[in-house]
């Protein structure tokens, strides 16, 4: 028999109110709208399907302060990490938010109204404790501190929702199951016993040998149960991902396993995030989840030093055995033995028997020079999938940031390195001048910091998209502001794919050879009063600390800077 929910009952708020969802929906289109982030619309999913059990919506200021705290929901059911409603002041002011308010809770995809939350409270996190007490160290390094110091908006907004319809996809519609649909799922097929298995990354013999051996050893089925939310930002893509599991799924002995995709968020919190992902999995109706050595870890901290040790979330599961009522299964390191062709877990090999392993490291490498790949590693299916989504590192792409004053010779360096670019052949270049965009993407913002910001991140996002297929892509705005050039690229390394390569360059041109060599006369109207929030001027220009190379005209030529710009190239292997 599946196991229980967590709480005792299925919160599935999508079939509690599917009888008013008509009502609901006409409802939601008098109200004030909310957008919802990406991460937003996936907590809102498991809100709503019941994945996220008992929670009925987003946490209010009591249980908030009590998740943070100590683990745990007001009235003291275990619930380790917040889900939160977070809105900016200005969203609060402008729709006059406040107690009671109903609002429609839209899809960013396709405005689609998904649910209306009734809110119960409006409150201001303590981002600092959040940090410290639910990812270990309120430490940038953290993929999800950086969220919340740079994207989370100011206040948080408590209430329950009610909900419309379940979020449309139109990826692997055949592999979403709600908790209820894989519930019903186990009863049809008879599976009483399921060891659920979680992972972010492709799958390889080792995964194949761990999970059946798990399933085995409990006389059990297992599930594959991988995130297709949102992950560790740099993680291969879900699509390719997908692919590998559903070629790795035939490997399994016929009934032993079955697919089905979670729609999480990640937050790589560690011993905290095991402990939610067991009571997801709980939810689904596992009655066995493998919790990883580090799992969910998020890698190394800002000293070096891994977030969290290689037991302790596997520490914390067992520390709440009694009330998650789902049974740990340690992750065993498996190795091959080439004597025997199989698998063994690391710690039953006999001294002296030789093993062999490929890390993620090495496999990363071997993929990107195009070496082979071992069939006692993975799969030749496997590896076929990865091969088309991550071709040599010369030919994918890549974008060469630079960032400067006007009339610092970014733009003369920019059109010299697409002519240079072009001459190598190969892949397309794309040349983004700052002026340029200006004109054709954004004419209509000024040169405020956040429009100049909102400027930045349009290059930021068509450089993303032209460099996921594959172009050398060269942008050259002045992108005065530290928080912007951050921003541009964390937005090409999470969404330019194998092209997610970001080199910032920064011009240092002294301010007095801009000025006095500006034939357009543009720093004379700046100084005379003509032109407000000039860089330079009357707008301070922040320097980088962290770019990959650095270069003044007055200095270097513009061929040595070309040239020195090729030699980055070639070092990573991109030219």
């Amino acid at each position: 028999m599946v196991n229980s929910p967590h709480g005792g009952v299925l919160k599935d708020l999508i079939a509690r109110d599917e009888p008013i969802s008509a009502q609901l929906r006409e409802e939601a289109s008098t109200l004030p709208d909310i957008t919802l982030t990406d991460r937003q619309l996936c907590d809102l999913e498991l809100i709503t399907n019941g994945g996220f059990s008992p929670l009925e919506g987003f946490l209010n200021e009591k249980d908030y302060v009590n998740v943070v705290e100590n683990l745990r929901l007001a009235d003291g059911t275990l619930f380790p990490i917040p889900i939160n409603l977070d809105l900016s002041r200005e969203t609060i002011e402008s729709l006059k938010i406040a107690p009671g308010s109903r609002l429609a809770l839209r899809d960013p995809r396709d405005d689609q109204a998904l649910a209306i939350i009734t809110v119960e409270d409006i409150y201001t996190p303590d981002r600092g404790k959040e940090a410290v007490n639910v990812f270990g160290a309120d430490d940038p390094a953290h993929p999800a501190v950086a969220y919340l110091r740079n994207q989370v908006r100011e206040f948080y907004v408590g209430g329950k929702v009610q909900a419309i319809q379940a979020p449309t996809h139109f990826d692997y519609v055949a592999l979403r199951y709600t908790p209820a649909e894989l519930r019903a799922h186990f009863k049809k097929v008879a599976w009483r016993k399921v060891v659920a298995f979680q992972t972010r990354n492709p799958m390889h013999r080792a995964h194949r040998e761990l999970t059946v051996r798990a399933a085995r050893q409990r006389q059990a089925n297992v599930l594959i149960h991988p995130v297709v939310g949102l992950t560790k930002p740099g993680d291969v893509d879900h699509y390719t991902r997908v692919r590998v599991y559903e070629a790795i799924m035939k490997k399994y002995p016929n009934g032993l396993g079955h697919l089905a995709l979670l729609p999480l968020a990640m937050r790589m919190a560690g011993p905290r995030e095991a402990v939610w992902h067991s009571i997801i999995r709980k939810n689904f109706g596992a009655t066995h989840f493998i919790v990883g050595r580090d799992h969910a870890g998020p890698g190394k901290n800002s000293q070096g030093k891994d977030f969290y040790g290689p037991y302790d979330a596997q520490d914390l599961v067992i520390k709440y055995h009694d009330e998650l009522q789902i049974e740990m299964v340690p992750f065993q390191q498996m190795t091959y033995l080439p004597s025997t062709d199989e698998y063994q877990p690391v710690d039953e090999v006999p001294k002296g028997v030789q093993t062999l392993d490929i890390s993620g490291t090495e496999l990363r490498k071997r993929l990107r020079t195009g070496a082979p790949i071992p069939d006692w590693f993975s799969y030749e299916e496997v590896v076929k999938v990865l091969r088309e989504s991550y071709p040599p590192r010369n030919k994918q792409g890549f974008v060469l940031f630079l960032t400067g004053l006007h009339n610092s010779g970014k733009d003369t360096i920019a059109r010299a390195l697409q002519t240079t670019l072009h001459q190598q052949g190969g892949r397309s270049v794309s040349l983004l001048l700052g002026e340029t965009v200006r004109q054709e993407l954004s004419s209509e913002l000024g040169f405020s910091a956040d429009d100049r910001h909102k400027n930045v991140q349009r290059i930021a996002y068509v450089a993303a998209e032209l460099t996921r297929a594959g172009a050398a892509v060269v942008a050259a705005p002045i992108a005065p502001h530290e928080r912007s050039r951050q921003a541009a690229k964390q937005t090409v390394l999470q969404n330019g794919g194998p092209g997610g390569n970001f080199f910032l360059i920064h011009v240092a041109t002294p301010l007095e050879h801009c000025e006095k060599t500006d034939r357009k006369g543009v720093y004379a109207r700046a100084r005379a009063g003509e032109i407000k929030g000039f860089t330079g001027v009357d707008d301070p220009y922040e320097t980088p600390d962290n770019a990959d190379l650095t270069f003044d005209i007055t200095k270097h030529t513009i061929p040595e800077i070309v040239h020195s710009i090729i030699l980055l190239l070639e070092t990573n292997a991109l030219v």
